[in-house]
């Protein structure tokens, strides 16, 4: 119990360590489906699937796949919104014992062509809306197969028939040239039989089940190796402790994108597992959100920072009942601690709850108790069967308290890069993954991430943490957004620059910020610069991207800076 101080805080009705099965994420689908045959596994916007009809659409996009040559260890590409073929195409590429490539549909063509190469890539499924980018790169990448889908071919009637007539007018059609080797999904699904295909022996510890790319804001992405067992793991986890083992089922509104890790997961992967309901929105739009929260009535709301910020933001807010959501697990980007109590308010009690993880960790690895102790601001503590550490430069152990890098040991912690060694032996070390993130832990072993250990601003010789700024200005009832990176300075080395989006309708000056901080921080962490800005640039999934925003703010230094010769003129 020294050791581990947070064991104390777990919940009577989450275990410290469970028994995990030696199944693949397709031994699960199948058991759910045999188990719930006729309870509603789908809502897409008006269509609904039981578990029965999405086990017939999972076997006849495996013929298909099948049909094509994919075979146990081929990576398959998936560049899809939240729709039915997202769920279909990945358990349908896991029976066959393939592995999972997700492919994010905005990628640029060079961000789609290093990945396809990368993972070598032979079969994608696309959705049409990326045809332009994907036809351009396509003859450069090892692809064979393209197969596209469109958003309509799972819209009830008579969305299904309407819906080209809205590409045409919104400028998202293309007439998409089919044959050799690209396909439509919906030719080729009217073909395949609903049988279920021949079973392939998986080591569920050994065999892959997702390469998952990350680390797209520092470098050229690298694919993270998870295992049939990582993601089980995690799975198994996640619902241990949301403590729901046996009670009826789950409503879960699915807008966080199942191309990144965190839905996948505790979206996609435990509605699978537990035969819960998944409300699929293709993509994050408020007011949709909130009609879709008061029509179908989600007990669940997993989610990025930004997603409960939009919803707090909009005008009409309070017209929507959102008592429903008992749940919302915040995880992706740092939480606001005014952003959990407005929305707790806004929901009628229902709990924000803030986690962490990482890609690496299949991803989830802590998170406040749902049933227990909840520190604003703490990602929490450890999950079942999960160590964390907070250790110095020479992998020591530092001081309660003290801040250091957050590593981390457990079963859902990834095999290695793909095709990185080099990179994998940096980050796994003697059974440890080095998760980059400064952070601290209290006596009572809840840990607080303070901030990425590549996003520290050094201003004058002191250590400043964005997040911490951050927390700050949004706590001003004018911000909506609030942005802080290191910015040069020839005197500071660095000094801090605050990007802030306002709420709508409110006014703030920089003199007034300046104040506020002021009164909250020292005087070296105060930003010396304020720009404000209609949006921030983020992910998908939310996250605001710093990087893209130093490196702006680097490129007017450049230019700013005097020349050689002008520099000589000077001095002369």
């Amino acid at each position: 119990m020294a050791e581990k101080p947070w064991l104390k805080h777990y919940s009577e009705n989450v275990r410290a360590t469970l028994e995990y099965p030696e199944k693949t994420l397709g031994d699960l689908f199948i058991e759910t489906t045999e188990k719930y045959p006729e309870r509603e596994a789908i809502h897409f916007l008006g269509k609904r699937l039981t578990y029965r009809q999405l086990r017939d659409e999972v076997f006849k996009f495996a013929n298909v796949l099948s049909k094509l040559g994919v075979k146990k260890g081929e990576r398959v590409s998936l560049m899809l919104a939240n729709t039915p073929q997202s769920v279909i195409a990945y358990y349908a590429v896991l029976l066959l014992g393939g592995i999972v490539v997700q492919t994010n549909p905005m990628y640029t063509e060079r961000e789609l062509k290093h990945q396809l190469e990368d993972a070598g890539v032979e079969t994608i499924l696309a959705l049409d809306l990326v045809y332009p980018r994907l036809s351009k790169v396509a003859s450069q990448t090892p692809l064979k197969h393209i197969i596209y889908t469109s958003i309509k071919d799972y819209l009830p009637f008579p969305k299904n028939l309407l819906y080209p007539f809205k590409q045409k007018k919104d400028g998202m059609w293309h007439d998409i040239p089919y044959g050799n080797g690209v396909y439509a999904y919906e030719q080729l699904m009217k073909a395949a039989p609903a049988t279920r295909p021949e079973p392939v022996a998986l080591d569920p510890k050994e065999d892959l089940a997702l390469l998952q790319y990350t680390g797209g804001t520092t470098g050229l992405p690298k694919g993270v190796m998870l295992t049939h067992y990582n993601l089980v793991v995690n799975t198994f986890q996640c619902m241990e402790w949301q403590e729901k083992h046996d009670e009826e089922q789950q409503r879960v509104l699915a807008v966080l994108p199942f191309f990144h890790v965190y839905g996948m997961t505790v979206v996609m992967n435990l509605c699978i597992a537990t035969g819960a309901l998944m409300i699929l929105l293709p993509r994050f739009d408020v007011k949709e959100v909130l009609e879709t929260i008061q029509k179908e009535k989600p007990t669940q709301f997993p989610g990025a920072p930004t997603m409960y910020i939009g919803l707090l933001n909009h005008p009409d807010v309070n017209k929507y009942d959102l008592s429903s959501v008992n749940i919302c697990l915040s995880g992706s980007a740092p939480l606001a601690p005014e952003v959990q109590k407005q929305f707790e308010t806004l929901s009628n009690g229902g709990l924000l709850v803030e986690g962490y993880g990482l890609t690496e960790a299949s991803p989830v690895t802590h998170s406040n108790p749902i049933n227990g102790l909840r520190k604003v601001g703490s990602i929490g503590i450890p999950w079942p069967d999960t160590d964390a550490r907070i250790v110095d430069e020479e992998g020591n152990d530092v001081p309660v308290g003290e801040v250091g890098e957050l590593i981390i040991r457990g079963p859902q912690v990834m095999k290695g890069y793909w095709n990185h060694p080099d990179e994998t032996a940096k980050t796994l070390r003697d059974g440890w993954l080095y998760t980059g993130d400064m952070a601290r832990m209290d006596e009572d072993g809840y840990f607080y991430i303070v901030d990425r250990k590549k996003d520290m601003i050094i201003a004058g010789g002191f250590n400043i943490y964005p997040r911490e700024v951050e927390d700050v200005l949004f706590e001003h009832p004018a911000v909506k957004e609030a942005a802080v990176v290191g910015v040069p300075d020839p005197y500071r080395g660095e000094t801090v620059k605050a990007f802030i989006v306002l709420k709508e309708g409110k006014t703030v000056t920089e003199e007034e910020l300046d104040q506020h901080c002021r009164a909250n921080l020292a005087a070296y962490k105060v930003p010396r610069i304020y720009e404000f800005r209609d949006e921030l640039p983020k992910t998908m999934v939310g996250k605001v991207l710093r990087r893209q925003l130093q490196e702006e703010e680097r490129a007017k230094y450049q230019q700013q800076r005097p020349q050689p010769a002008e520099q000589n003129a000077q001095e002369g």
